[in-house]
């Protein structure tokens, strides 16, 4: 196995981690978590710890791309496991947010209905031998879901001092863009779809 799909796995395998870390019921247990205030902003260990994790994950998924393309060592696990590995590790980190009330879960729910569908379409696409690329929009969708995260794990950390509430924003903006991206995946193989019926 190649260094690319090594550092795919690694993302896999900290999805779980990142679940049992921000799940645990720690005060059960009689552990204290501490929680820091930082410029106006509480920010538990946790919160903490799952941010270095998420950070970790996601500089993976930048350099297992770098070094597939630059060494040519693209293979079809990883293009099946990649954006694979990427979507779980985001929606898991959305669900874990609205699990404790800190996002609505309606964002995670319109963020996997969009991603099911656009695989979907690649999935018809595929099987006609046709090839779609990631648009614009599916990466700008990426990074205000990145920041968006970490805004809400840092709990708006250094806009707090001003009580900008960046996370919540970054996260409905990100929403907004998963939406419009999906619209547009759909058009555009609107009628390859309509032949496949």
């Amino acid at each position: 196995m190649n260094l690319p799909n090594k550092l795919t796995i690694t993302r896999i395998i900290l999805v779980p981690i990142l679940i049992l870390i921000y799940m645990f019921p720690y005060t059960t247990f009689g552990i204290n978590m501490p929680v820091y205030h930082i410029l106006n902003a509480n920010i538990s260990l946790v919160n903490i710890i799952i941010f270095i994790i998420f950070a970790v994950a996601s500089l993976t998924d930048y350099f297992d791309g770098q070094i597939a393309r630059k060494s040519k060592l693209i293979t079809t696990f990883g293009k099946f496991a990649d954006p694979i590995a990427d979507k779980l590790l985001i929606n898991t980190i959305f669900l874990l947010l609205a699990s404790d009330g800190t996002i609505s879960i309606i964002i995670p729910i319109i963020m996997i209905s969009r991603d099911t569908i656009v695989d979907a379409i690649r999935l018809v696409a595929a099987n006609k031998q046709v090839v779609i690329a990631a648009k614009y929009l599916g990466k700008l969708k990426t990074v205000t879901q990145m920041i968006s995260v970490i805004f809400l794990l840092l709990n708006d950390f250094p806009f707090s001092i001003i009580h900008l509430p960046v996370g919540q924003i970054m996260v409905w903006v990100a929403c907004i863009i998963s939406v419009v991206s999906g619209i547009d995946y759909f058009m555009d193989s609107k009628d390859m779809l309509t032949e496949s019926m």
